[in-house]
């Protein structure tokens, strides 16, 4: 059998520089809360991470636009994409809504291209 993988892997769990390749717009499996699906890829592999739109995900979107030096209160989704910054990847285990145990990979700690370093963390 010979197999043909044209997807790259997932990013390896710690601090890699990213690009957004894609945005996709779409709302939550169970309450219907509008999100964007961003995919964040390097030479090595990728991360999707989803943003809420919801008064609770305000926060962190807020902190991933800065992170692409985006400061203004609203934003074209196209926007984002070909923007580059600084994550930090890592796995994430939760329950759904069904009640099963799920992880997944994230990115989380944004910070601008070129200035995240993982000796400035404590």
């Amino acid at each position: 059998m010979k197999l043909k993988i044209e997807e790259k892997p997932f990013l390896a769990e710690g601090r890699h520089v990213v690009t957004v390749t894609e945005v996709e717009e779409g709302k939550s499996e169970n309450k219907d809360i509008p999100f964007i699906n961003c995919r964040l890829e390097n030479e090595e592999g990728f991360v999707n991470q989803r943003f809420y739109l919801s008064e609770p995900g305000q926060p962190i979107l807020a902190s991933f636009l800065k992170a692409l030096g985006i400061e203004k209160t609203e934003v074209d989704t196209k926007e984002l994409k070909g923007k580059t910054l600084s994550v930090e990847v890592e796995e994430r285990s939760y329950e759904d809504a069904e009640g099963k145990g799920k992880t997944i990979k994230q990115a989380t700690h944004f910070e601008p291209a070129g200035k995240a370093n993982t000796s400035d963390r404590i």
